[in-house]
């Protein structure tokens, strides 16, 4: 039910509102959040991965601020507002200023000051926590809902990738690891609640760390065909997590006896592990070493990998900590080893780092490139004749593997990420130095979490959950209004009596009302009425009230009943009731 006395309660007329409907979605937009909020005049983009929130956006938006504080506050948080500029002193002290890289928005002030638009508030609050003395003093659990800046290479999508977002990020500060361990599951608590008031359907699901450092992350994901994300998920067990964090249980490989050492045999022509797999003489897949050429930092790498897997970048980056990578060029490639991809191994390379895939751990005979074009090697042992600097898993899980669990088949689901949370432990405590006294006076290191929540993204998530083929259909809890009178005929006196009279009563009991009074056709009020998604709508005709009703219509489902305005409170109490 609306809850009473803990917000200003509105009504408007449509005939004044700014709702600028459009009968077409922009020509770049894709997601069904994007078309949808851009057509029922929610949102305006100013230029490239910038937005303007227009009224009914911004309610949207407002009302998911309130669930969200409501929970923050629920659990402890106390609430701030930061500045969006930064200097880069706070920035280079984490030792974050060259690792965030392109995605900083960087600028400098009349002097000459290096600054930058806040990306996130570790540094910030982590500062402000200096002023912290005592263990007497914690737990702090500190937020805030503050815009951030990310300078994305591709924005796309709407509010599901921008530049500029509004995001809740909140911190907590805890002596000892207990502390931190509790922290962390009053945010994941207040997430689950969070996302339920929102009706998203989102999956708690082991996560990487990312720039962002730290023992452990939890993303919290909204499955849309919208999303960039893949998640794995064993429908068995319940097993979840992120692509770029999960594993699977591998078949067993069984190597056939081989060359007692490294066998070179010619390969003309050949560049690809498909191919090697169809050359006579060659290996099938599972037989093969691939040889990826990577930079981490300056350092080139050889990344191996089983023939038939995929390297995720993002393991790789973990494993190696490294603040950029990427593949190295073929010229680069050739400088350094002489052949061409598709050629290339690290049989007899002494010189650069050798990273492989556990999935190659004590395989023997081999296949791999001799580092030399139309040539490779047959009998290949890993253990004896490739100098293996670290193992990790490298590996990018595929659908339908093996859950490392229980054994099922797990499926890929592509997922919007809606939350994230972390725990840092003390690398941010560490680099801004702060400390506090325990009990026995000594000084001690607190150890942190950051938890983040994008409100704009939550918008376009449940957009992105809550559509149909007319337009949005928004919860009650997030709706811009929850119910919206349709006047069929404004200039019929009785029509527009009865429709004030519902405005007062419903507005009296808990509801933001919209009363659509514009001269305009049924058909393109009731058009209109579906694209911007009220959950409830109320029908004031004519030839309803000669038999003293009024149409109720629920936009989700679509079904519309006769009901005696006197009634009509009621019908919607007992409708929106489950709801809430």
């Amino acid at each position: 039910m609306i809850r009473k006395g803990c917000r200003r309660l509105e009504a408007m007329r449509w005939s004044s509102a700014f709702i600028p409907t459009l009968r077409d979605a922009p020509a770049d937009a894709e997601a069904a959040s994007h078309k949808l909020l851009v057509r029922g005049g929610f949102i305006r983009q100013l230029h490239s991965g910038h937005y303007s929130l227009l009224p009914l956006g911004l309610r949207v938006h407002k009302k998911i601020e309130r669930i969200v504080r409501e929970e923050m506050d629920a659990i402890g948080g106390q609430e701030f507002l930061l500045p969006a500029m930064h200097p880069a002193s706070l920035w280079k002290q984490s030792g974050r200023w060259d690792l965030m890289g392109e995605e900083m928005f960087r600028l400098q002030d009349r002097s000459g000051v290096d600054l930058a638009l806040g990306m996130t508030h570790e540094e910030i609050f982590s500062d402000i926590a200096t002023a912290l003395n005592s263990y007497k003093e914690l737990p702090q659990i500190w937020y805030q809902i503050q815009t951030k800046f990310r300078d994305e290479p591709r924005p796309k999508s709407g509010l599901l990738r921008v530049r500029e977002f509004a995001m809740k990020d909140s911190y907590s500060f805890d002596l000892d690891e207990a502390g931190l361990d509790q922290a962390f599951q009053a945010h994941h608590d207040a997430y689950v609640k969070i996302f339920e008031r929102l009706d998203l359907n989102a999956m708690a699901v082991q996560a990487s760390s990312g720039s962002m450092g730290g023992s452990a992350s939890v993303e919290f994901m909204v499955p849309s065909p919208a999303g960039e994300d893949d998640v794995l998920h064993c429908v068995s067990c319940g097993y979840r997590a992120n692509v770029e964090r999960g594993t699977s249980r591998l078949a067993d490989v069984v190597d056939s006896p081989g060359p007692d050492k490294p066998e070179r045999f010619p390969t003309p022509g050949i560049r690809s592990i498909a191919a090697l797999e169809e050359f006579d003489g060659g290996a099938a897949a599972e037989h093969q070493i691939k040889t990826m050429v990577m930079f981490m930092d300056d350092e080139m790498t050889l990344a191996l990998l089983r023939g038939d897997h995929q390297l995720n970048v993002q393991k790789l980056q973990d494993h190696s900590a490294a603040v950029n990578i990427r593949p190295a060029e073929a010229t680069e490639v050739a400088s350094a080893l002489g052949a061409s991809p598709g050629s290339l191994g690290a049989v007899g390379v002494k010189s650069l780092r050798v990273v492989a895939d556990l999935a190659l751990r004590g395989r023997t005979n081999m296949t791999t490139g001799a580092n030399e074009d139309d040539w490779h090697f047959r009998g290949v042992s890993l253990e004896e004749d490739i100098d293996v600097d670290e193992w990790a898993d490298l590996r990018e899980v595929q659908a339908g593997e093996a859950c490392l669990d229980c054994g099922e088949p797990l499926e890929v689901i592509r997922c919007i990420e809606a939350g994230h949370i972390f725990k840092l432990g003390r690398k941010y405590a560490d680099a801004m130095g702060i400390s506090v006294l325990d009990a026995a006076g000594r000084s001690q290191t607190p150890t942190m979490g950051s938890y983040g929540i994008g409100i704009g993204r939550a918008v376009a998530a449940v957009a992105e959950s809550h559509n149909d083929d007319a337009g949005l259909i928004w919860p009650v809890a997030v709706a811009p209004y929850q119910i919206l009178i349709t006047v069929l005929d404004i200039e019929d006196d009785e029509s527009m009596e009865v429709a004030s009279q519902l405005e007062i009563s419903l507005h009296q009991a808990g509801f933001d009302v919209l009363v659509d009074d514009r001269k305009a056709r049924p058909g393109v009020k009731f058009a209109d009425a579906e694209l911007i998604g009220i959950p409830y709508r109320v029908t004031v005709g004519v030839r309803g009230l000669a038999n003293n009703e009024v149409e109720f219509t629920p936009r989700a489902s679509g079904e519309t009943k006769m009901v005696d305005p006197k009634s009509l409170l009621e019908t919607i109490i007992e409708e929106i009731t489950p709801a809430s």
